[in-house]
């Protein structure tokens, strides 16, 4: 069954860049041996940065199961998952991901993520991009209020 999970993944990513759609990248997330969601890359047709094939995939499959987690769930992806796609699988806590290309071989071919790679592993002080904390004094602070709320929905 993996076999036939993964080929449906990298024939929607060859389509995907046959009809100009995106970047070679698909990702299908599987329950119970049935595809509950699917998605392409379409960074550059939707003009989003975080469009990528697993990112989409996941929302799909949140829609159509009507929740925030995909426990029991598998994501084929034609691709080893990008740092933003990662944090988002981790988020999203499925159970396994299978993926075909190494992101070595996407590097090769201009999908290089090494520079996020090692900018994750610096402290903040030390990245590229500047952060800066602010302090101020407000009356409506979220995080206190969140740690009083007994109906909310932890995850």
């Amino acid at each position: 069954m993996q076999e036939k999970y993964m080929k449906y993944a990298l024939q929607l990513a060859y389509q995907n860049v046959q009809n100009l759609n995106g970047g070679p990248f698909a990702a299908v997330i599987v329950k119970d041996n049935q595809i509950v969601g699917e998605g392409t890359n379409v960074v550059t047709t939707a003009n989003d940065p975080t469009a990528h094939a697993e990112i989409s995939a996941i929302r799909d499959a949140c829609k159509n199961l009507n929740t925030y987690q995909l426990t029991d769930c598998e994501i084929y992806t034609s691709c080893e998952p990008c740092p933003m796609c990662l944090g988002a699988i981790y988020w999203a806590r499925p159970k396994a991901v299978y993926y075909f290309n190494t992101r070595k071989e996407a590097a090769k071919i201009g999908f290089d993520d090494q520079y996020i790679y090692d900018q994750l592993a610096l402290s903040i002080d030390e990245r590229s991009l500047q952060m800066h904390k602010i302090d101020l004094d407000s009356e409506q602070l979220p995080f206190p209020l969140w740690e009083t709320i007994l109906e909310k929905v932890e995850y």
